[in-house]
């Protein structure tokens, strides 16, 4: 049953990553689409949220590091 419930976790981290990247896309053509950023704020708010940190034992704060640099984002 463990599972189950890891791949649940895991289904959920991926899907906030696939939102996250499709916002942050759709951000690049459109910088004033307020789904996107809201989506996109939304996810970040997910990675670094107490529900993250339980659903893996990832930093989530890595993660959106990660996907920034990944998208050319620049938040130093």
């Amino acid at each position: 049953m463990t599972d189950a419930y890891e791949n649940l976790a895991n289904a959920i981290v991926l899907q906030a990553v696939k939102d996250w990247r499709k916002a942050v896309k759709t951000l690049k053509k459109r910088p004033r689409y307020e789904t996107a950023k809201q989506m996109r704020d939304e996810c970040e708010r997910f990675f670094r949220s107490e529900w993250f940190e339980e659903l893996t034992s990832v930093d989530g704060s890595v993660i959106l590091r990660k996907l920034k640099q990944e998208a050319g984002i620049n938040d130093d």
